[in-house]
């Protein structure tokens, strides 16, 4: 794949995917079922979990390992993640896909969704450094990760309760981080930026099937980085889970900027917002949509939050009427220190699920441990993570298993020459490694493959 310039607007940290949320169990008209593992190499956010969960029987066992290559993103998917698992006595089910939604796609949010991630990030940074061997929620499970990368994680969520006193003027700093991406992808067509970002729109993300996105919520996203309006409300605090550091070289000397490092192009519509199972929402009127992708993610979210709540189960410390809603504790905690410790607990408990998160360099570690000889069933992997696919992947591949590469077909830096090209080096990836094409539906967003018997 191209760098440098030419992928500027996708940025270095993959805040979110770019493409729609997966079933991974999912193989054309039969799913994978019983005891299943799946490994997810750089999707950057939750999507697939939500949906591959949202797609499970009772009956099914569903162990999700995660690896990601920063620990921003690990960060995040964790602070997701949370707000997926909290309980609607907690957080009333609208509520809970609003404030989801703006923390995920906007670099500005209300002071109330402020307030709820220092609140997450306050009980995450209690998780990750009192939680040594046994996890307190198996879909928040970090035990695998080394001292050192809790200790980054530990030290993220801190500087999202407490941002640096650079950061002070939140409203100013983001906004200045933001266009200063903006001028320095689009260069010298930045005066005329409006219709780049029509052409963007119109000339490659609609032409690409994503009719959908808004004209106003687009542009307005490329403007300032808020793609998710949903209420009337003041978007104008940072929000610091989108903001990273970034380290530069100049003149022979190392310089960090924390600055917003994400993608300022395809836009976070693509996760959830671009499809979806009702054919009501892509109904037209007068040759326009009348859904847009702000109201598709909506939808989408918040079904996958119902399916949670129909698995997750109640958390020990509480009881449960028959109408499904906790009652009051059955051990009251005195101390604060327990209380803490006991936040995450609350959160629901899915059955049967669990998702672990790897070290940064797990994936050329996996083949030299036993444990994970021949061990996945499914295997994804996103656009960016690529080149760090080796034939050794062959080695953790249990038999039968799926392979599903993320293209570059909305990364829309990208010549179509260019796409076309990553696809290529894509088979030949899988090929090396012992896979050979299942091609099904989406070619030309997923590349599938199968492992081939030996």
């Amino acid at each position: 794949m191209s760098t440098g310039r030419t992928m500027e607007g996708a940025g270095c940290v993959t805040w979110w995917g770019f493409s729609p949320a997966l079933d991974l169990l999912r193989r054309g008209s039969e799913r994978q079922e019983g005891e299943v593992n799946v490994l997810l190499v750089g999707s950057g956010d939750p999507r697939h979990i939500l949906k591959t969960i949202a797609g499970l029987r009772d009956t099914d066992t569903l162990h999700i390992w995660v690896i990601e290559n920063s620990m921003d993103v690990v960060a995040r998917q964790l602070l997701l993640l949370f707000l997926a698992l909290t309980p609607q006595e907690s957080m009333g089910l609208h509520e809970k896909t609003e404030v989801f939604l703006e923390l995920f796609g906007n670099s500005e949010v209300r002071s109330q969704t402020e307030e709820t991630l220092r609140h997450v990030a306050t009980e995450l940074s209690l998780s990750v450094t009192e939680t040594l061997e046994t996890p307190t929620n198996p879909c928040l499970d970090t035990t695998h990760l080394r001292f050192k990368e809790r200790d980054d994680l530990d030290r993220i969520f801190k500087q999202w309760i407490h941002p640096p006193p650079s950061a002070r003027s939140a409203h100013v700093s983001i906004a200045k981080a933001w266009d200063g991406r903006v001028r320095q992808h689009l260069g010298t067509r930045y005066d005329s930026r409006a219709g780049c970002f029509d052409w963007d729109l119109t000339m490659k993300l609609h032409q690409k099937g994503c009719g959908v996105i808004n004209k106003q919520h687009y542009k307005l996203w490329r403007e300032r980085g808020v793609a998710f309006e949903m209420r009337e409300g003041i978007y104008q605090m940072a929000n610091e889970s989108l903001l990273s550091t970034r380290v530069f070289s100049h003149r022979g000397d190392k310089m960090a900027l924390r600055g917003y490092w994400g993608d300022i192009v395809s836009s976070p519509y693509l996760s959830f917002g671009i499809e979806t199972d009702d054919e009501e929402l892509l109904q037209k009127q007068n040759g326009q949509h009348v859904k847009t992708a702000q109201d598709i993610s909506y939808v989408n979210v918040q079904a996958l939050f119902k399916s949670l709540s129909c698995r997750g189960g109640t958390p020990p410390t509480q009881a449960c009427s028959e109408d499904g809603k906790a009652l009051v504790a059955l051990e009251p905690v005195s101390q604060p220190e327990a209380h803490h410790k006991s936040q995450i607990n609350e959160l629901m408990h899915l059955n049967g699920v669990t998702v672990t998160f790897l070290p940064l360099d797990s994936l050329s570690k996996l083949p030299e441990k036993q444990k994970y000889s021949h061990f996945f069933n499914s295997i994804y992997c996103a656009a960016s993570m690529v080149h760090h696919l080796s034939p050794t992947l062959r080695q953790i591949a249990a038999p039968k298993a799926a392979l599903v590469v993320e293209l570059a077909k909305y990364l829309l830096d990208l010549t179509k020459e260019q796409e076309v090209g990553f696809a290529e080096k894509v088979g030949d990836v899988a090929k090396e490694a012992g896979f050979e094409s299942s091609q099904e539906e989406k070619r030309d967003v997923y590349a599938t493959f199968a492992l081939q018997e030996e």
